[in-house]
């Protein structure tokens, strides 16, 4: 059984945990140590008990808290060559705590398979996490699902999944031409419509519960996100929540008794 809670999650910052009977794992640290500190206390934890933290890339919405942390706590960070090589660029102190991985590994009693992304980074990557027949999968920061990601999250029980923006309100709003262009390439973030199209090929591989993070404040809403997923999964037996912006989420759990590869 493998139990997850966002803490964060939106372009202010994101964070989420995981936890696998004693196994706990950070993915991303994206906001104060402060702000972790709590959302572990709430749970129960604290600092020492996280195995390691495994981050995504090196936007600073993603790392924001990770000086702090390796100034204060011996916990290993895992990441890509790339982002590895970044993170020693901006963080002083980091390298004796990096862990640079490409294929599957194990922290605890889980096994993590890392998948690159599509983002405008040096070497972007996502992951899926298994323990004991359950799988729980993280696809966010990506422009398009790349055919990794596919082959990796095929028949994950549970999958937190970027829907960023509603297209149109993109193209429509305020945001500079760049900038826009920048969220609709294929190395941007994937939009309501795609994750949409994406979570039905899930759902038809076993996926059961979807997490709607990464939501854009000015470009998205909740309510927009949901429905427009929700409705590209009318038929299928699943579940469909939008993770809170800055604060921490309800438990979501992945049993593992409908989870397949």
């Amino acid at each position: 059984m493998i139990t997850l809670h966002t803490i964060a999650s939106g372009s202010e910052g994101n964070c989420l945990l995981l936890t696998a009977g004693e196994t706990h794992i950070l993915v991303d640290a994206g906001i104060s140590c402060r702000r972790i500190n709590a959302a572990l206390a709430a749970l129960g934890l604290s600092m020492a008990d996280v195995d390691a933290v495994c981050v995504t890339h090196e936007h600073s919405d993603h790392i924001s808290g990770l000086q702090t942390m390796v100034r204060r706590y011996d916990v290993p960070i895992c990441t890509g060559p790339a982002t590895a090589r970044q993170l020693q660029y901006r963080i002083a102190g980091i390298a004796p705590r990096l862990r640079a991985v490409e294929g599957a590994f194990r922290v605890g009693g889980v096994t993590i398979t890392p998948f690159p992304t599509s983002h405008d980074v040096s070497g972007g990557m996502d992951y899926r996490f298994d323990c004991g027949g359950a799988g729980v999968g993280v696809l966010t920061d990506t422009g398009c699902v790349t055919d990794e990601a596919r082959e990796v999250l095929r028949g994950v029980e549970l999958l937190v999944l970027e829907s960023n923006h509603d297209v149109e309100w993109l193209r429509s709003g305020l945001y500079p031409y760049p900038l826009k262009a920048r969220i609709l390439s294929d190395r941007g973030h994937l939009s309501n419509d795609a994750a949409a199209a994406f979570a039905a090929e899930m759902a038809s591989w076993g996926t059961r519960q979807f997490v709607l993070a990464h939501l854009s404040r000015e470009n998205n809403t909740p309510q927009r996100a949901w429905d427009t997923v929700s409705a590209a999964l009318t038929g299928y037996d699943v579940t469909v929540t939008v993770a809170p912006r800055g604060e921490l989420s309800q438990p979501f759990v992945a049993e593992g008794t409908l989870c397949r590869r």
